[in-house]
Formats: structure tokens, C-alpha cells, sequence
């Protein structure tokens, strides 16, 4: 038993780690057996030098797929052939290193790099790669994912829409589609009764992306597009998700929300208002409609972080969205205080606030301590 909550307490193996030794002496084997002229041992030893430890996972991608490019010394479209017969062999997050190939060095050959990402992307994912193809190309590439917006395979349909996010994170940002996502909206149009939720729930994420710069735009596409089917309707409420957190009354009314609804939160109870960083809050609060009839709600509720520089940062969190019969709703909730990559807490006085129909009703505040 000792030894199995030892087990259970450990931290979780780095992604990074999945590109190891094991995992290079794999690429070079494959790509030997493709190319009689490769030099697998060479092409380990450059990878794995003394700084390998000390690179993180996109570091790792990157350092491979340049190694492949120098130790492949031939016209980029040999390099692709040999790429194309290698890559079927991997999966996951290694087989994101062909991609990368065509990432760094695809430009110079746009016609063959769309060729091969339509075979990659159906192994890992062409999204990122397929993004300078777009700065290079627009024309051609959008004229291309447009044929690809009919293909059987969901993966390929999927990079129509992921590859052209103006805002895909951690990716090279597309400032054209930022400006403009005119030909962005024609793609999506072609893909909003896709088949697969994989590929539609892409395409919530690239409307999404479409409201930080362009919020109207993404309304008036939401008003044609609702009630047309239930797969729909629950793509425009994931691409709205920020316009209905930030309490937009049009986006709010689209989906049935009014912002005068006849409701109230009646209580807001913590068990601890005082806590440590890295501690659970329990709370509960009483949702009461005083309406005799039901009432289609948005319950959230909303922390205000304390940041460094003493001011707070809004967070919404969402509590419910549903239609509530006449009377009251108990809810019980937690929330850890815990520091991520994404999210550092600071002693000092936090608010937490419930708010329905993007309303606040009731605010209270809690201390955080070290």
C-alpha cells in the first residue's frame, strides 16, 4: 500500500519525454530504411547532444525536424517523398515533427507542402504548418481547403477551419483574418453541418477567435444560423461562449436569455472565507425564480483575482444554463485557489460574485493568505 500511494503522488511524466532517445533512434531507423543513403548514427548523435535534457516538447519538434532537413541533403521534394513514406509509422504528438518539416521549409514548394499535409494532418495535425502556406499563398490555399472542406477524412476537413484561426494559440498569428475574416466565414459556412463534432467544434473555436476582433460580425452569422438544427445550435453557443461570459445582451438574446429575467440569488454561503493559496473554497448559493412560470437561465459565477499590482481580474465561471421551474435551486460548488502556469494567486482580498443572465445579484469577498 506504501508503495502504491508513493506511485500515486508522483508528478506526471514531461510530454516532452515522449520525444526521447528511443523515439529518435526510431525516426532514424525509418528514415534509413526510406533513403539507403541516410546516416542514422550521425543523425542521433546531432540530436541527442548534451543540451537535449534542456529542451521543452515544441524545442524537441523543432530541433528534430531541422535535423531531418540537414541529414535529408536533397531537393525539397525528395525530402517530402521520403518524409511521406516515413510517417505513417508514427502517431500522436512524435508524428507532429513532419509537419513541422513542412512548417520551416514548405514555403518554397506550396503545391507539394498541400499535397503532403493533407496526408500528415490525418496522422497528428497540419494546423500549424499549414499557416505560412497561407501568409505565402492565400489564393492557392484557401482555394485548396475549400476542396478539402468535402473530404471523407474528418482530420482534413477539420484543418480547413483549424489552420485558418485567426487567433489558434500557440501558433503563428494570421493578422489578415484578424483584420478581415471575410474568407475565414466563407470556409466556416462550408462547415457548420459537418458530420463529425470534431470538425464543428473547430469551427465554434474559429468563431470564437472571430469575437475579439469582430463581435458583430459573429452575432449577425449566430442570428442565420440558430434553429436550423440542435448540432448547430450547440456550435454557436460554444463560439459565443466569450460574448455570453462578458454578459453581451444581443448574444444573451439569440440563445433565449433575457437580461431582465425574474430572478434572484437569495443566499451566498462559503464554508471557509478565509484560505490559504492552493486551498479549496466550498460555497452555496439559493437560486430563486420568482417567476410563476420556468425561466431559461445562465447561471455563472464570477471571481475577481487579485493581481500584483493590487487591481483584480475578472474569471467567469459557468454554473448552469437551463430552463429552472418556478421556485428555489440549491447549488454547491468548489473551487481550488491552486497556482497554475496560467494563473498565479496573490494574498490579499478576492470577490466572488453570482450573476444570472450576465447580471451580478450578489457579491461577497474572501482572503487569501500564503
Amino acid at each position: 500500500m506504501k508503495n502504491d500511494r508513493k506511485f500515486i503522488t508522483q508528478k506526471p511524466e514531461p510530454l516532452k519525454n515522449i520525444l526521447n532517445a528511443d523515439f529518435v533512434c526510431l525516426i532514424a531507423k525509418a528514415l534509413k530504411k526510406a533513403d539507403a543513403n541516410f546516416n542514422e548514427g550521425a543523425f542521433q548523435k546531432n540530436i541527442i547532444d548534451n543540451n537535449w535534457s534542456q529542451k521543452e516538447l515544441k524545442q524537441r519538434i523543432r530541433f528534430i525536424s531541422s535535423s531531418i532537413n540537414e541529414f535529408l541533403p536533397y531537393p525539397y521534394r525528395k525530402q517530402i517523398g521520403i518524409i511521406l513514406k516515413v510517417a505513417p509509422a508514427f502517431r500522436g504528438l512524435g508524428a507532429l515533427v513532419f509537419p513541422d518539416f513542412i512548417e520551416q521549409f514548405g514555403h518554397s514548394d506550396v503545391e507539394i507542402s498541400l499535397e503532403a499535409l493533407e496526408i500528415l494532418t490525418q496522422y497528428s495535425t497540419g494546423e500549424f504548418a499549414i499557416r505560412p502556406l497561407v501568409s505565402k499563398e492565400q489564393a492557392i490555399v484557401l482555394q485548396q481547403i475549400k476542396k478539402w472542406t468535402k473530404h471523407s477524412n474528418e482530420h482534413v476537413r477539420r484543418l480547413c477551419s483549424e489552420g485558418i484561426r485567426p487567433r489558434l494559440p500557440w501558433a503563428t498569428p494570421l493578422p489578415q483574418f484578424k483584420k478581415d475574416p471575410k474568407n475565414v466565414l466563407e470556409i466556416l459556412e462550408l462547415l457548420k453541418n459537418d458530420s463529425s463534432e470534431y470538425v464543428r467544434r473547430s469551427v465554434a473555436n474559429n468563431l470564437n477567435d472571430i469575437t475579439k476582433d469582430h463581435p458583430l460580425l459573429v452575432l449577425k452569422t449566430a442570428k442565420r444560423w440558430i434553429g436550423k438544427s440542435q448540432e448547430t445550435d450547440k456550435l454557436l453557443r460554444h463560439a459565443c461562449r466569450t460574448l455570453l461570459k462578458q454578459g453581451n445582451s444581443e448574444a444573451l438574446g439569440i440563445f433565449g436569455f433575457s437580461k431582465n429575467a425574474n430572478a434572484d440569488i437569495t443566499k451566498l454561503k462559503f464554508q471557509n472565507s478565509k484560505l490559504k493559496i492552493g486551498d479549496t473554497l466550498e460555497f452555496s448559493l439559493e437560486l430563486n425564480n420568482v417567476s410563476k412560470k420556468s425561466q431559461q437561465l445562465r447561471l455563472e459565477y464570477v471571481i475577481y483575482f487579485l493581481k500584483n499590482n493590487g487591481k483584480h481580474s475578472k474569471k467567469v465561471f459557468q454554473l448552469s444554463s437551463k430552463h429552472f421551474e418556478s421556485g428555489t435551486t440549491v447549488f454547491k460548488r468548489t473551487h481550488r485557489f491552486k497556482d497554475f502556469t496560467t494563473r498565479k494567486h496573490y494574498p490579499g482580498t478576492h470577490f466572488i460574485a453570482i450573476s444570472i443572465n450576465g447580471v451580478e445579484k450578489i457579491k461577497a469577498k474572501i482572503h487569501l493568505t500564503a
